[in-house]
């Protein structure tokens, strides 16, 4: 018997130090009320309603079988940088119609400028679905974190993505744009310190039970659909660290952070900072779990008036700051 009790006093010990390794994050999720966006904030509020409203409004369904679309909301993110003064360098990838594009911006690093920040969100949607969460919001993110690291200086390179093909049929595949770049990166032998996926930011609800999780996460998160996730895996624990930490000391929004293994937790690897992962970078994806809590995942009713657009400048806002701080701190 006394056998027994240490055993299973040593097995808890072992699942609270898991526990700790997986979910333990530095700093206070934001508790306070939501203040109010200053005017600064509410331009950035403004651009992000016009991306979103221009992705999934105007454009609508963006994917392999509506190719004018896909190129249309890739023209749309092009001249948008563009119009930054940003060099948009456009990677073609495939040997058939259509030829499949990411579009990169990349800001030199002035001290470290060997290593790079990536950060990246996808422009596609599933067939049938307009995609305002899914992901024109992480899109819309994209493009104001660029405008906010124009003409600051930084030490290290950011390389600012747009992908496509990380929806089905095409994701974790060879055609799957993220693949596509992260293979290309590990090839140079570029050194990528840190990726960040901005996949779904922009849905959000107060309601008790709108928060969902696969087991046994309910236990230990929020079940309010009213904060912003940073995950990523084991191997990434300190980017995911570093940057809910900046999040939080520079955000005013509520945050919770994840590090498990990404083989014991599947749902981890849903977008594309899972193709960093594949060649040994440390990435994170940062979102508001999109099918765990909004009801219009995948559908035709993902739409752009579905969007808190108060909430997605409070992220974005706050990840502004993050990259600036993971460009610039050892």
């Amino acid at each position: 018997m006394k056998y027994l009790i240490v055993l299973a006093c040593f097995l808890l010990l072992l699942v609270l130090g898991f526990l700790y390794a997986v979910m333990a994050m530095p700093g206070r999720s934001f508790s306070q009320d939501l203040p109010a966006l200053d005017e600064d904030a509410k331009m950035v509020s403004r651009n992000l309603k016009t991306h979103v409203s221009h992705l999934a409004g105007e454009i609508g369904e963006r994917n392999f079988s509506k190719p004018d679309r896909l190129d249309a909301g890739a023209a749309y993110i092009d001249a948008t940088l563009q119009s930054m003064g940003y060099p948009v360098k456009t990677q073609r990838y495939g040997e058939e119609d259509p030829v499949f594009k990411n579009l990169a911006v990349r800001i030199p690093g002035s001290g470290r400028g060997d290593e790079i920040v990536v950060v990246g969100a996808h422009y596609d949607t599933v067939p049938g679905s307009p995609g305002a969460d899914d992901n024109a919001s992480g899109i819309a993110a994209l493009i104001e974190i660029a405008r906010s690291l124009r003409n600051m200086s930084l030490s290290r390179t950011v390389c600012l993505v747009a992908f496509t093909n990380e929806e089905e049929p095409f994701s974790h595949s060879d055609l799957m744009g993220s693949v596509v770049y992260a293979r290309h990166a590990r090839d140079n032998n570029e050194a990528v310190v840190g990726m960040l996926s901005l996949e779904s930011l922009g849905y959000y609800s107060e309601e008790p039970g709108s928060q969902k999780y696969p087991p046994p996460f309910s236990w230990f998160y929020p079940d309010k659909a009213s904060f912003i996730a940073f995950v990523g895996n084991l191997r990434s624990r300190n980017l995911v660290r570093r940057s809910i930490a900046s999040f939080r000391k520079h955000g005013q929004f509520p945050s919770e952070g994840i590090a498990p293994p990404d083989s014991l937790f599947e749902d981890a690897r849903r977008s594309d900072h899972a193709a960093f992962w594949a060649q040994g970078y440390p990435a994170l994806m940062v979102t508001d779990t999109a099918p765990f809590r909004n009801p219009h995942y995948h559908k035709p009713s993902d739409t752009p008036d579905q969007v808190n657009f108060d909430h997605l400048t409070r992220v974005v806002v706050g990840l502004s700051k993050v990259v600036e701080e993971l460009a610039n701190t050892p």
